[in-house]
């Protein structure tokens, strides 16, 4: 499974704001400050288990007959199924934002789907907590670059409500 990188303009959007709130209106840094940008978007997907800023990903998985859920959510649009026609298999978005895939006949191997996912189309578009404690987290690597500090508990006080937590592999008939 591979998802495009975030959004440039998702980083530039996040670098203001942690720029906002570190009062730091200078453009010292920018590369640092877009790194750190980049890693707290990525941390704050790991965390809560969803892409934040939406984006194309390609998956390959099993050509089975059985529903295969997508690794990614939430799921926007399925866009293609390897290169099999409609009728070879069926596709649904669930009311979670969660992606299924079956396919009419079994197949040999894997078949790539790509779809895009993420919560927000752009960084104006995040949940105000999610981005609150994006830019926290941004502030924070960059106020404590070179110690082994932890970051400030808010941020996952923040992203918390977000989270999506899988307990045991999820079945569809």
């Amino acid at each position: 499974m591979s998802a495009a990188p975030i959004p440039p303009a998702a980083i530039a959007g996040a670098v203001t704001a942690a720029r906002d709130f570190l009062r730091s209106p200078g453009d010292d840094e920018p590369r640092v400050m877009a790194q750190f940008a980049a890693s707290a978007l990525l941390i704050g997907e790991a965390f809560t288990g969803t892409l934040l800023i939406a984006r194309a990903v390609e998956e390959a998985i099993p050509a089975a007959t059985a529903w295969r859920l997508l690794a990614e959510a939430p799921v926007r649009a399925i866009d293609a199924v390897g290169d099999l026609p409609p009728a070879d298999y069926a596709i649904d978005i669930d009311g979670d934002a969660r992606g299924w895939v079956r396919f009419a006949r079994a197949r040999v191997g894997r078949v790539t789907v790509r779809y895009t996912a993420g919560l927000a189309a752009d960084w104006a578009g995040l949940p105000a907590p999610l981005a609150q404690g994006v830019v926290a987290l941004i502030a924070h690597l960059y106020e404590d670059r070179g110690r082994a500090t932890q970051p400030p508990a808010a941020v996952t006080a923040l992203w918390r409500p977000y989270r999506r937590m899988r307990l045991a592999t999820e079945r569809r008939s």
